[in-house]
């Protein structure tokens, strides 16, 4: 009779999850070269237009054109703002870069480029409305990210299921040192203990 050699299928799959772990750990970490060099072209290029505006007509230059001293008040604005959100953008980058620890991430319901892009959007809109030599554009540009950064404001503070409380119902946002309302968590705690100390006594 013929002999047949058994495969001991435990070891192979062991030895597939080391493969398969060390092809994701170099995924991992070319995935964190790539966002880091990113992060540091977008930083780099957002410094040349907030901060060297000037450096883009020595950059454009040719030798058919004549050399102007400054860039126009709309070009001026729009290299600021465009600088703005490339730090933005920068910053995005890094603090959504993946992770190789193998802790245990809590799960929320917010976006991860919503804290970043409400505050970037409430700094751009305080810049656009103290500049005055775009006109009408400046005030739409502020009205435009004042709403956005707002929007984005709020929903920090009030928006999440997971900060409602489970015993009473109430919103743990609403506090009463701020709000002063009875029907904040606080509140309706103290009432759900008062009443239910009540219902205890003989």
């Amino acid at each position: 009779m013929a002999s047949y050699e058994m495969t001991d299928l435990s070891k192979r799959s062991s030895e597939e999850d080391k493969d398969s772990v060390q092809i994701h750990g170099v995924e991992d970490n070319s995935i964190s070269w790539w966002t880091l060099t990113s992060a540091a072209f977008f930083g780099i290029f957002s410094a040349i237009l907030v901060l060297f505006p000037r450096l883009l007509l020595f950059l454009s230059e040719t030798a058919t054109q004549d050399n102007r001293p400054s860039l126009t008040s709309l070009e001026t604005f729009l290299a600021t703002h465009f600088g703005i959100w490339l730090v933005a953008i920068a910053i995005s980058l890094v603090l959504t870069m993946p992770s190789q620890s193998p802790l245990h991430t809590p799960k929320t319901s917010t976006h991860p480029l919503l804290v970043i892009t409400t505050i970037t959007s409430l700094f751009a809109a305080l810049v656009s409305y103290n500049t005055r030599s775009v006109g009408v554009l400046a005030t739409l540009y502020a009205a435009a990210s004042s709403i956005v950064g707002l929007w984005g404001l709020w929903a920090l503070v009030f928006e999440g299921s997971a900060h409602v409380s489970r015993k009473t119902g109430a919103d743990k946002h609403t506090s009463s040192f701020i709000f002063g309302n009875k029907s904040s968590a606080s509140q309706r705690k103290k009432q759900w203990k008062k009443e239910g100390g009540d219902s205890s006594k003989p």
